[in-house]
């Protein structure tokens, strides 16, 4: 049913009403009588509340009221709904936030009062006026510190503050392939803390209505309708039905608005008390850092064995994953199920074995940031290669070919069971040709003539690098038999919905579940349903984000939104097909087998001039006048779909950096991607996405990472201190492609929206490593900041 629209460049439909300024996000939306709140967070990462005054609070000008965690008590922590790694024990949710802390404090930022007045400036200056007797006590920020004896102890549940201690693979096997390998490198490896840095911070509105005892929060969320089902379910009490969720216009997410925070139940909370009128909360850009989930903060001991001849026979990797201070919603799933699971990347180790730690410190809670375990553990086995061709003398590039897995060998499932649930159900790769990718950017980078741009450099003073970067991704999550095994029996669905809509005059509404933030979802999804039912693309209409008018979806991230919630869309427009089909046999007076279906029309076969449009079926069953028996009026289908398997994008990008010699600057000069996402619905859609996501992981690698120090303050808490990566920082990247359908869509489609992001931090590191490898050096842990590389080169001899 394909036609032109599917599969073309096609600018975004969304794209006008943001450039122009008519976006509509929460902070946009202004209710009668509105009021605003603020919270005042603690200034200490480790700390019991003795008392908390608000009396003088409450007298400053505008102020409607002041509210501790006590009154918040018949509202329940915050739900932990993915208790992966055997964590499970956690779920009575007592190491959970509440919605303002109430005897301690466990990072820097956590809430323990709101205010709410008649303006947002009269709510923040009265929070001076509210005085916290606190007892500070010792913290710590380190995970691998924090499990140590005689560190500061966080829960009384959590002994040493290991939340979890999980396992992959098979043990015996791995540690008997690197007792008798000829060839072992070894590595202590640092994925650095991150901060998303969305351009739309967090925000609510929460909206109590008395009249019908009925709720509405409007929120800055990539999951509205898993926000409905945890704040109505797990905190509130609220029924379900009585509370409508709505995402507007969402400025970016990144993983960071997947989850319950604690200002979700309290806008609605605060609602009620004041007897309905609406409440709104914003974040400014310190709360944002200080008490919105970060991303990574890994430290990997990592063991890769072989042979001389560059054959990989084992993989051993021991994890410690700082998860905060308290347990974001599914925080333990990404160094477990989303991490060890991808550890292979696109090599076919025989012998794999991960230990992860997750640990408790006094920081802000850790969840999935874009990628999500992916670009971790990316990192882990590109470093790896690398370190290994290093040892033996061989080009990089070679020793990843040697162990790519080959193309026939798909679909694959791991030796040692890497994609199998506790409960036997397991994954398989589902399809792959590594090769072709890696070559295709070998020779767009120049790979084999790089030694005279490298000779040129050093006479400039520079020392030029290029680093290989060949990704396994995992993404369209999730198969929710799988999904549900892998969360031990927590967030055990992951299927899609789309609803398609034909009106009488033959437009078409189509709703979904996934929710857009950036993703261009009202274009995608509009051009996947006009191709499906062969109308223009300006006759669709894409709608998602408010639960009162959409179908359940579980929303936006792991790359899911075209392989899952795309698929939804065209198995409900084969619906509307299959109805339409069985319409026009009626009005024609021919069997339905007869019918044939080119795009927007319906003909008899053999006789092509009797047919009937698309728009002439929708006019005639909408009215209803004469239908077939049995049929009901009005082409409206809806469809869930349970996706059977993953995705599995792949590709090599190659970055080529340049490092100044006397100041340590790292200039990144080119970029390379060659990506294999399967089918393309908008290729300039999927180009955006990779630019986003490449920006971001170079991003890591050369400039961010988030410091707190010994005494749990975030050092680097405001952009003064953070380095958010600048488009000037940044060469134009050269992209092409490979395509291999994914087998497990109708769309042939994987994911791409965390490419990028996986596949450039190991590219820029390696790169920088080459460049420095003259002076002796092995290895260092990113940011590559120009103090860093320079010290590091201080007082070594530059070899011949």
């Amino acid at each position: 049913m394909a036609t032109e629209v599917l599969g073309a460049p096609i600018k975004r439909k969304e794209d006008p009403r943001f450039i122009t300024g008519e976006g509509n996000y929460v902070d946009d939306i202004k209710l009668p009588g509105m009021a605003y709140a603020a919270v005042l967070r603690s200034p200490y990462a480790h700390a019991n509340i003795r008392s908390i005054d608000t009396s003088r609070a409450r007298t400053m000008p505008g102020v409607v009221g002041v509210y501790t965690g006590a009154d918040f008590m018949d509202y329940n922590p915050l739900p932990f709904a993915w208790p992966a790694g055997g964590s499970a024990g956690l779920q009575n949710n007592v190491n959970m936030p509440r919605v303002l802390a109430t005897d301690s404090v466990k990072w820097t930022g956590e809430g323990v009062a709101v205010v709410v007045a008649e303006s947002a400036d009269q709510a923040a200056d009265a929070l001076n006026e509210i005085e916290v007797d606190y007892e500070p006590l010792p913290a710590v920020v380190d995970a691998e510190k924090a499990t140590q004896p005689g560190a500061p102890q966080l829960h009384e549940n959590a002994p040493n503050n290991i939340v979890f201690q999980w396992t992959l693979g098979n043990k015996e096997g791995t540690d008997e392939a690197i007792a008798k390998a000829e060839v072992v490198v070894r590595q202590r490896l640092v994925n650095q803390r991150l901060i998303p840095n969305t351009i739309e911070t967090r925000g609510d509105i929460g909206w109590y209505n008395p009249g019908n005892d009925e709720y509405t929060i409007w929120m800055s969320s990539q999951t509205p309708h898993i926000q409905r089902l945890l704040l109505t379910a797990f905190v509130t009490g609220i029924p379900e039905h009585k509370l409508r969720v709505v995402a507007p216009d969402v400025g970016g997410g990144f993983g960071s608005k997947i989850y319950t925070y604690a200002d979700m139940p309290m806008v609605l909370g605060l609602s009620k008390k004041l007897a309905g009128r609406p409440v709104k909360w914003i974040e400014s850009r310190r709360e944002n850092y200080n008490a919105t989930t970060h991303g990574r903060d890994h430290i990997t001991y990592l063991e890769l064995a072989a042979t001389r001849e560059g054959t990989v026979t084992a993989l051993r990797v021991r994890t410690y994953a700082n998860l905060g201070g308290r347990l974001s919603t599914i925080g333990p799933g990404t160094p477990t199920t989303l991490y060890g699971h991808i550890l292979c990347g696109p090599y076919g180790i025989p012998n794999v074995w991960c230990e992860v730690t997750g640990v408790y410190t006094n920081t802000a809670f850790v969840d999935a940031y874009r990628g999500a375990g992916r670009p971790e553990a990316t990192y882990v086995v590109e470093r790896g290669m690398d370190l290994l061709a290093v040892e033996l003398g061989m080009d990089p590039a070679a020793i990843r070919r040697k162990n790519f897995l080959p193309p026939d060998v798909f679909p694959w499932k791991h030796p040692n069971g890497l994609f199998r649930s506790p409960n036997g159900e397991e994954l398989a790769i589902d399809s792959g040709n590594y090769t072709p990718a890696l070559d295709k950017a070998l020779t767009m980078a120049g790979y084999y003539e790089i030694g005279k741009a490298k000779d040129e450099a050093r006479r400039r003073g520079k020392y030029l690098g290029i680093g290989l970067s060949s990704y396994l991704e995992v993404c369209g999550i999730a198969p929710s038999k799988w999904i549900g095994a892998v969360g031990e029996g927590w967030g055990a669905a992951m299927w899609e919905s789309a609803n398609i809509k034909v009106h009488l005059t033959g437009k078409v509404v189509v709703t979904i579940g996934t929710s857009s933030h950036g993703q261009g979802h009202e274009t995608t999804v509009a051009q996947i349903v006009a191709s499906q039912l062969g109308l223009p693309m300006e006759d669709v209409v894409v709608q998602h984000s408010d639960t009162q008018g959409t179908p359940f979806g579980y929303g936006t991230y792991g790359s899911r939104s075209a392989a899952v919630g795309g698929t939804a869309a065209v198995k409900s427009a084969e619906k509307v097909r299959e109805k339409a089909r069985r319409m026009a046999a009626h009005m024609l007076e021919a069997a339905v087998d007869d019918v044939e279906v080119d795009g927007p029309n319906y003909s008899v076969r053999g006789s092509p001039d009797k047919k009937k449009t698309i728009q002439e079926i929708a006019f005639a069953l909408d009215l209803g006048f004469d239908v077939p028996e049995g049929m009901e009026p009005f082409l409206d289908e809806t469809a869930y779909y349970d996706a059977p398997n993953c995705t599995f994008p792949f590709g090599t990008h190659i970055a080529i950096v340049e490092v100044d010699q006397d100041t340590g600057q790292v200039e990144l000069v080119r970029y390379i991607a060659v990506d294999d996402v399967g089918n393309k619905i908008n290729p300039m859609v999927v180009d955006g996405q990779i630019h986003g996501g490449i920006a971001q992981g170079v991003g890591q690698a050369l400039w961010e990472r988030a410091v707190y120090g010994e005494d749990g303050q975030l050092l680097s808490g405001s952009m003064l201190d953070y380095a958010v990566p600048r488009a000037g920082w940044f060469p134009n990247f050269e992209l092409d492609e490979t395509v291999t359908p994914s087998p497990i869509n109708p769309l042939g489609v994987k994911g791409v929206g965390e490419t990028g992001t996986i596949a450039s931090p190991p590219a820029v590191a390696n790169a920088v490593i080459d460049a420095l490898a003259s002076f002796g050096i092995r290895h260092l842990d990113m940011p590559f900041t120009p103090q860093t590389v320079w010290r590091a080169m201080q007082g070594r001899e530059v070899e011949a």
